[in-house]
């Protein structure tokens, strides 16, 4: 199943991409990213079947283990592609909510997007060594 992050902004070089690259060569799984510039843009069309993901801060938190265990039953499920989409300053409107299967929040404080998109590359390699039964995930 494709990881495909689609992300409003262009995060250009710094801290923020080495973190973001340094994740994502880590997973097995395919990985791909999609700037757009903050408004318009053509979002490239999902593979079929597709799940979307948005990270909004209307979003529930999900632990480390439940979203691997989503994430390992949308692939087990057929998905093609599990769509993660980080929104622009002004976050998403309802109709965008109302599209997604999942909407995902990184807890109650907001968070820069350039961060977001750290953040959320760590978690889809703790998910996938989860999934894998790698030691990187350790239960406290």
């Amino acid at each position: 199943m494709l990881l495909h992050i689609v992300a409003r902004g262009r995060i250009g070089r710094g801290p923020e991409a080495d973190l973001v690259d340094r994740y994502l060569a880590r997973i097995a799984w395919p990985t791909r990213i999609t700037e757009l510039p903050d408004q318009g843009g053509r979002i490239p069309p999902p593979l079929s079947p597709c799940v979307t993901i948005l990270l909004d801060e209307k979003g529930a938190p999900l632990g480390s283990l439940p979203f691997a265990q989503r994430l390992g039953r949308w692939r087990d499920d057929g998905m093609r592609e599990a769509r993660f989409l980080i929104g622009a300053a002004d976050g998403f409107g309802d109709a965008d909510r109302a599209g997604a299967d999942l909407i995902l929040g990184f807890g109650a404080m907001t968070w820069p997007h350039l961060l977001a998109r750290a953040m959320l590359a760590e978690q889809l390699w703790r998910a996938t060594s989860i999934l894998a039964n790698h030691p990187y995930h350790r239960e406290g």
